[in-house]
């Protein structure tokens, strides 16, 4: 059967040749005579592939020494407990402020507010959630233990294209559905987090970014399980790790590599959403939904206006091989989302087929 286009929202595709060396090595990794799945995370074997992971994600995302990198589970939503039940210990600064662009940005506040005061910046659901909103410095908490953030809005298809300046509070950020997308200066952040299953691997690990001042002081009701500082003193081993999506997204970040890193990547991107950016901007059916100036490179909403012609579309797109199109339900419409292993062809031949369709159902 021949690939389809996958559009999913997440999990979402992964690059082919990640795939084809993984289907390579799924009976035998290397000289070890067993499967990754069947290895054990003690091992050299697999100590090889967790450390591997590790030091490539920090070459090509330029990760300072004094930063480290987790390999956790629980996907993003864990984390949503994690940073406020880790870094609200600090100094015992019990507030956090958030700004809310989308569901899982209001989640993460909601859970954050179990363990300490959510000071609510600013929010964007007036409007559903179409825009990044302005930020009021006066607004923030100085005395905040962090500022919240999430970069890419995966539902809604919005993206920081400035961070806020939170002077010495340190910025977290939920980087799920664009993490590895474009460069990303890491020491603007105390804290990044992102589930892997958009941009970097399978579904099954967490990646966390953490600035070493801001690990080793969690609140006392905080489980075992959920405290930073004992992730980071054993390594991401302290219990049996996800250890095939960490393998997966290794081979993940070796294919990003081969292709010159994110400075690459990133203009691959912003092709690929130009591309379809601009069709819709010029279009008489389709539009695009985000206000213009915090469009996503990763996540794009659009409608025609007619919930029928939108089912219409999303159906008759599947049987041309354009898979998991469907918008949110919270949105309606369609979204397609294009990481960083959807293909430049792929959003072309999307293109093209809603050239088609927009011809072929025109509004009178």
């Amino acid at each position: 059967m021949k690939r389809v286009y996958n559009f999913s929202a997440g999990p979402s595709m992964l690059p082919e040749a990640a795939l084809k060396k993984a289907a390579e090595e799924m009976l035998c990794h290397g000289n070890s005579g067993m499967s990754v799945m069947e290895m054990s995370h003690r091992s050299k074997s697999y100590e090889a592939i967790i450390q591997g992971a590790e030091a490539l994600l920090r070459e090509l995302m330029d990760i300072p020494d004094n930063y480290k990198v987790l390999f956790l589970q629980g996907g993003a939503s864990s984390q949503f407990a994690m940073v406020p039940l880790n870094l609200m210990g600090k100094r015992k600064k019990t507030s956090a402020d958030y700004v809310i662009t989308g569901q899982w940005a209001k989640k993460a506040a909601q859970e954050a507010a179990r363990f300490g005061k959510v000071n609510k910046v600013a929010s964007s659901e007036d409007k559903v959630y179409n825009y990044i909103p302005e930020l009021d410095k006066s607004k923030f908490d100085p005395d905040a233990a962090y500022f919240h953030i999430t970069s890419n809005n995966t539902i809604y298809g919005t993206r920081y294209t400035t961070l806020p300046d939170t002077g010495s509070v340190p910025l977290v950020s939920d980087m799920s559905s664009c993490i590895l997308s474009e460069v990303v200066d890491v020491t603007k952040f105390g804290l990044i987090y992102a589930g892997a299953q958009k941009n970097m691997g399978p579904a099954g690990v967490t990646v966390v970014i953490i600035r070493d001042d801001l690990i080793g002081d969690a609140l006392e009701i905080t489980p075992t399980m959920f405290r930073y500082d004992i992730h980071a003193e054993n390594g991401s081993m302290y219990n049996t790790p996800p250890t095939y999506s960490v393998y997966m997204l290794g081979l993940v970040l070796e294919w990003l590599k081969s292709i010159g890193g994110i400075p690459a990547m990133q203009k691959i991107n912003e092709e690929k959403a130009k591309i379809l950016y601009d069709f819709l901007d010029s279009s008489s059916l389709f539009k695009g939904t985000v206000v213009k100036k915090d469009r996503s490179l990763m996540n794009i909403p659009f409608v025609t206006g007619s919930e029928e012609l939108d089912a219409k579309f999303v159906r008759e797109a599947k049987e041309r091989g354009f898979e998991n199109l469907k918008g949110h339900r919270t949105v309606g419409g369609m979204r397609a989302s294009i990481y960083n292993a959807m293909p430049k062809e792929g959003v072309v031949a999307l293109v093209e087929f809603m050239k088609e369709f927009e011809r072929m159902n025109k509004i009178v």
